[in-house]
């Protein structure tokens, strides 16, 4: 029993599964044309769309933590020229590299704002270095030009001449190669390239000229620079043009201007103290000379040749002191140019001398880190404004900064001031020392101390110049090229296979879509199963869509699907009325719908044909007294019929019967002149005795009555019905209107009720043995099938 009951549920989940795929798989026509459409539309995206390539460039940042690149330089290490460590921040690194102005350092170095191309077969072809016959040079550029941006064309009339002409192919002016040219764009000469030759003639060159500020921000949104991972230094360069060639310069190109910028800002320090050291040259050397001078005219007027041992000694501990005085002078100097410097306004973003040996290590150690953060802060403003969080937060640490470095210098300067304060007592001795000296000896001895502390100054001076000399010659690129820029010949973009897959499951998608949504909105009746689901209605048959425009779709020799429907639905009634020859008088068929146009017309007038095939004596009444069909149907005026003979005694059955040609045996009764009143008039006794008549002459009468859903007529005669045949037309009725027919069914109102779906679409599988089931053993060429035109057949 279980088994049973698992085979059940494995199979109702099948049937639910088949259902489902066969909602889509009968609309297959029109997945095929969407896909047909889509990859027509991709076809024609990847003729007219310029193709990109991509190239890709790797560097390593150098003087960074990650890298130990500055050991290199650790040659260098012992002249204090060199900082202790370096800190670059691959992340910053990437602004700065984005940053406008490289990008626009490497824009014009390349001359990219200048752009030509060649008519090729469907658009035009960039051209670039190699390919490009000539080249235009200017002298001097219209204003317009660098705001606007223009483009002219050159057509190469010959080895000597060209035309210029105006986008609308206009020829402008004639001239020659290497002529100066004055126009509305300025100065400028075209001349032929190394690439010109007689392949060149007779070509329109397009010229387009850009404007600066859009090809930045084109190059800055199309360069991508990513890290290989985050304990890496090296940064991926990327970027994809038309042309790939131009993509690989750009590339090197945006590096070595990167590589100039930082060398730049590794030398700034290394200037700024050679500044001053320049400046204090100038003066020592001046004093220096003056001294000299004194040296040599006093030695030349005393006849002094050299000092005695005792001068000798006094000068050498003179000089021992002088020593010390030179060292804190000039860090006193240094001390004054550094608070001077801070305090200026106008030079708040620049570096300050370094490496200069300051006996205090805490203000060495502030100026070094006031100088990274000032290089760190003119870096980053490349590429970001003032009230970028970043920078705004360096300046707080630089103004920070600033004032600890301030109060520092002011204490030095008070260090120094004792300092010196003490030297200078301590050369007083030495002074007194000297006095004791002879006149004549002591004079040169006072002469030559002030030349040693004069001379020790000047080559401290000129020793730390030849250090920050070395310094600037030694500054290594701040980016190491690991591979240069390379470009694969096969574009990156559009990706034939890619675009050709999207193209063809977007045009299976928007079907499936639109179908999705259509079966999710429908609330149409369909198939047996949708009646089955909603109803527990006895169901008689289904009726296909006839493709023909005859109303009477049954004769004796159709084998029409439709046909073999009616002769279906014509056995199962015989299943409905078990014992209709054993009752006496013929059967009363009434067929009634829920509203109108569901066909009860239809199915009562075929079926009443079916009947009369099967050898039965039928009659065909009409009983919707509102809106009688059947004359209209079978083509004919209007006649008297059942409305008739209630309000006319004097009328028989014979008056009201009539035939067709079309169903020669088959008595019709029309249902006459359209009452004012026929909800009354079916209360007539006139109706009971007009069925009790027609029960005596005929084996079965086919009723056509109103709609049950609309009005009362088919229930006022109710009691006059054996069975009750209830259309439902498919594709047309509502879902939720079933449930007239239920409650009707469920309170026994209609009487041995059955239900009939009309108009059923033979695309569609039904179940149950129905649909294409028509016809079953009767070999594939028994039903006929009414020849549609191919494109109704496709897309039905």
């Amino acid at each position: 029993m279980q088994l049973e009951k698992e085979n059940a549920i494995e199979e109702m989940n099948s049937l639910t599964i088949r259902e489902e795929v066969e909602k889509y798989l009968r609309h297959w026509p029109w997945f095929v044309l969407g896909a047909v459409i889509s990859l027509g539309i991709a076809f024609l995206y990847l003729r007219y769309t310029t193709p990109q390539y991509s190239a890709t460039t790797s560097i390593m940042i150098k003087d960074n933590r990650k890298s130990g690149i500055s050991k290199e330089l650790e040659a260098f290490k012992d002249l204090g020229i060199i900082g202790g460590s370096s800190s670059n921040n691959p992340d910053n690194e990437i602004e700065i590299l984005k940053s406008r102005k490289i990008l626009r350092k490497a824009i014009h170095e390349l001359n990219l704002t200048t752009a030509y191309f060649r008519e090729g077969r469907v658009k035009k072809v960039e051209i670039y270095k190699s390919t490009v016959p000539v080249e235009v040079v200017f002298i001097s550029k219209n204003a317009l030009l660098k705001d606007l941006g223009l483009s002219f064309k050159l057509y190469l009339k010959s080895e000597e001449k060209f035309e210029l002409k105006n986008k609308e192919d206009v020829v402008i002016s004639s001239h020659e190669f290497g002529e100066l040219i004055t126009n509305k764009l300025g100065d400028f000469k075209v001349l032929k390239t190394e690439n010109f030759n007689s392949n060149s003639i007779g070509q329109d060159i397009f010229v387009d000229f850009y404007n600066i500020t859009p090809l930045i921000n084109s190059y800055k949104s199309r360069v991508v620079i990513t890290s290989i991972s985050k304990e890496s230094s090296i940064l991926k360069l990327s970027i994809q043009d038309p042309v790939k060639q131009k993509a690989e310069d750009f590339l090197n190109e945006l590096v070595r201007q990167y590589n100039i910028s930082a060398i730049d800002d590794k030398n700034e320090v290394s200037k700024k103290t050679k500044e001053f050291i320049d400046k204090r040259l100038t003066g020592v050397f001046k004093d220096l000379k003056k001294i000299q001078d004194k040296v040599k005219s006093y030695k030349a007027k005393n006849n002094i040749s050299g000092l005695s041992k005792e001068g000798e000694l006094a000068l050498e501990n003179a000089s021992l002191n002088n020593e010390k005085i030179i060292a804190v002078k000039l860090e006193v100097d240094l001390a004054k140019w550094i608070k001077n410097h801070l305090n200026e306004e106008h030079l708040k973003d620049e570096a300050l001398p370094q490496n200069f040996g300051f006996s205090n290590q805490n203000i060495s150690l502030l100026i070094e880190n006031y100088n990274k953060l000032i290089n760190e802060k003119n870096r980053l403003r490349l590429n970001a404004g003032e009230k970028n969080p970043k920078i705004v937060q360096i300046q707080t640490e630089i103004s920070s900064l600033k004032n600890n470095l301030k109060r520092s210098v002011s204490n030095l300067e008070y260090a120094l001031a004792i300092k010196l304060k003490q030297l200078n007592k301590e050369a007083s001795i030495v002074n007194a020392k000297i006095a004791s000296i002879p006149d004549l000896e002591r004079g040169i001895v006072d002469i030559a101390r002030e030349q040693e502390i004069i001379s020790g100054l000047y080559s401290y001076l000129l020793k730390k110049k030849e250090e920050i000399a070395i310094s600037l010659a030694i500054t290594v690129p701040n980016a190491k090229i690991i591979d240069v820029a390379y470009g694969s010949n096969t574009p990156v973009s559009p990706k034939k296979k890619i675009v050709y897959l999207a193209a063809l499951l977007f045009g299976l998608l928007i079907p499936f879509i639109v179908i999705y949504f259509k079966n999710l909105l429908d609330t149409k009746v369909h198939s047996r199963k949708d009646i089955e689901d909603l109803t527990n209605i006895p169901f008689l048959g289904d009726i296909p869509h006839s493709e023909t425009e005859e109303k009477i779709v049954i004769t004796s020799g159709s084998r029409t699907a439709t046909a073999e429907a009616f002769r279906l639905v014509r056995t199962n009634l015989d299943f409905l009325l078990p014992n209709l020859h054993e009752e006496n008088g013929g059967q009363t068929i009434f067929i009634t719908s829920t509203t109108s146009g569901e066909g009860k017309s239809f199915v009562a007038l075929n079926l009443a044909a079916a009947m009369q095939l099967s050898g039965k004596k039928v009659l065909l009444m009409g009983m919707d007294l509102r809106a009688p069909k059947i004359t209209t149907y079978l083509g004919l005026a209007d006649r008297k019929g059942v409305s008739n003979y209630i309000t006319d005694i004097s009328l028989t059955l014979n008056d009201l019967k009539f035939t067709t040609p079309e169903m020669n045996g088959l008595d019709i009764i029309a249902s006459g002149v359209i009452p004012p009143n026929p909800a009354e008039l079916l209360l007539s006794k006139r109706v009971n005795t007009l069925f009790k008549q027609v029960r005596s002459e005929y084996d079965y009468i086919i009723v056509d009555n109103a709609p049950v859903g609309l009005v009362t007529d088919t229930l006022l005669i109710s009691e006059n019905a054996d069975t009750f045949l209830y259309i439902a037309r498919a594709n047309y009725i509502d879902k939720r209107m079933l449930k007239v027919a239920q409650t009707l069914y469920s309170e026994n109102k209609l009487k041995n009720m059955a239900l009939i779906l009309n108009d059923t679409d033979m695309t569609r599988s039904y179940g149950y043995g129905y649909g294409y089931g028509y016809g079953y053993g009767y070999g594939n060429n028994y039903i006929e099938q009414v020849k549609k035109p191919w494109y109704k057949r496709i897309f039905n």
